[in-house]
């Protein structure tokens, strides 16, 4: 019983590695540009599909916030991506996103935090020069 316990649990473990695929944000992306258009949807999950793009990459960029601060507390500057402090900075990450996952070859192996990291750093480059702080 340990045993089929045991692999059991490993399978359900396995299957989680890679939970959010490609395939899964281009599609809920695409979902989010047609909600910000204003575009009615019959799809009963719709909404979440939207909010689940949408949450993933806000959450994204304010994970790459707070690990662009705390680097810059001991003197060094990510600069991977600077976002601008537009009002519908939402809408162009996503758009960011749905452009970046489309021209990714569809068999791809990157996970989709890779995928949006590239996204924001070809859509929102910083234009400071990398240099330590002083």
């Amino acid at each position: 019983m340990k045993k089929i316990l045991t692999l059991a649990f490993a399978l359900l473990l396995s299957g989680l590695a890679h939970a959010y695929t490609a395939k899964e944000i281009l599609e809920d992306c695409k979902a989010a540009e047609s909600m910000y258009a204003g575009e009615k949807n019959s799809d009963p999950f719709f909404a979440m599909r939207s909010g689940r793009c949408i949450a993933y990459v806000a959450g994204f960029a304010d994970g790459y916030a707070v690990s662009d601060y705390l680097a810059e507390k001991v003197g060094v500057r990510l600069n991977a991506f600077c976002l601008p402090n537009d009002g519908d900075l939402s809408l162009r990450m996503v758009r960011a996103v749905v452009i970046h996952v489309e021209r990714t070859p569809p068999q791809t192996t990157s996970s989709t935090a890779t995928l949006v990291a590239g996204a924001l750093a070809k859509s929102f480059p910083c234009t400071d020069t990398l240099e330590t702080k002083k």
